[in-house]
């Protein structure tokens, strides 16, 4: 009896034993879970951003947002590791090359130009996108419904039709849309070609104006005076950039811009019916928490869009060009001109 009982005894202790180091190999690899379902470990995301402008700014706002909502609170089991391009394409490599030596836990490229470069340098890192107009066609996934690699997000593919279509409701006797765009950009050429069809489709000619450097701004904006009766500028990140160069030409001209976003708006367009950049970026940020919990892989989340758009429109600009918005823009949209 006695020497049954040393053996139930070792045995109890060799169980105890391989029962502790259980519990220990598992805190150690996530260190249990939170109460909001995300585990204790820390992560890091790199940011990737192309330049510095409010809708970009904004995406990043509404990213960390998203990411809040799900449980990843910044200083507490999240840290954000932000790299700006400026807008330039060489350091928009050296951004990729940098998020591809660091390995963070997941990486976020804001606008096409550094999302390119980040995919060609990244292929083993969780990658979302956003302010992208078609990440599909700015060859960042096999396609949008199935993205097929690391690479997933938004798009912030605007209303093109829809905005063209209020140049014509609001100015009923213009007879050329000019279309401003940056030649460089792929997402600009594609709305441009988009603006096109839309013009077409309601009886109105166009005209191409287009930029290849920041210098060429005020040129080219001067040069579509007395051309056109009015202007469509796209979510063009250089001439959001140089919006105020573009107005500063064409309204004392009392040539309208019409714009893809509100930002170019409070800088002297007309009028947009344009996506929420923060409302964008939260978004994304949700898809990115999914992936970090492994609730889901970017190969087959499906690029996310907006549904719902937001009118924006500078009364300041309307009232110094003579126009009259009609009741249908002023009643459901926002003025965000200065001091409204």
């Amino acid at each position: 009896m006695r020497k049954i009982g040393k053996v139930a005894a070792a045995a109890l202790s060799v169980a105890i034993i391989s029962s502790m180091a259980g519990c220990g190999a598992g805190s150690g690899s996530s260190t249990g879970s939170a109460a909001n379902g995300t585990s204790a470990k820390k992560y890091t995301i790199g940011v990737a951003q192309y330049m510095t402008h409010p809708a970009m700014d904004a995406s990043l706002k509404g990213f960390k947002k998203g990411m809040e909502k799900a449980g990843f609170q910044a200083g507490k089991n999240v840290t954000y590791d932000v790299q700006n391009a400026q807008g330039d394409q060489s350091n928009c490599v050296t951004v990729a090359n940098a998020m591809a030596s660091k390995k963070p836990d997941l990486i976020l490229a804001i606008a096409t130009p550094i999302a390119q470069a980040v995919a060609k340098m990244v292929t083993d890192t969780p990658v979302v996108v956003t302010a992208v107009t078609d990440p599909a066609d700015a060859k960042l996934v096999d396609s949008n419904e199935k993205p097929g690699g690391n690479i997933t997000g938004t798009s912030d593919k605007t209303p093109v039709k829809e905005q063209i279509q209020q140049i014509k409701q609001i100015l009923p006797n213009v007879k050329t849309v000019g279309i401003m765009y940056c030649s460089n950009e792929a997402n600009s050429k594609l709305q441009a070609d988009w603006a096109k069809k839309a013009c077409e489709s309601i009886g109105l000619k166009h005209q191409e104006f287009t930029v290849s450097a920041a210098n060429e701004v005020q040129q080219v904006a001067q040069s579509m005076i007395g051309k056109v009766q009015a202007v469509y500028i796209p979510t063009d990140n250089m001439l959001v950039t140089s919006m105020k160069v573009v107005t500063g030409t064409t309204t004392p001209a009392k040539l309208p811009i019409f714009v893809g976003e509100v930002g170019m708006v409070q800088n002297g367009g007309i009028l947009t019916v344009g996506i929420n950049y923060e409302k964008l970026g939260e978004q994304t940020g949700a898809m990115a928490a999914k992936i970090l919990k492994g609730e889901s892989k970017p190969a087959t989340m499906p690029i996310e869009y907006q549904n719902q758009y937001d009118i924006s429109y500078n009364s300041a600009v309307a009232k110094q060009m003579g126009i009259t918005l009609p009741d249908s823009i002023t009643k459901k949209g926002t003025d965000v001109s200065s001091g409204s």
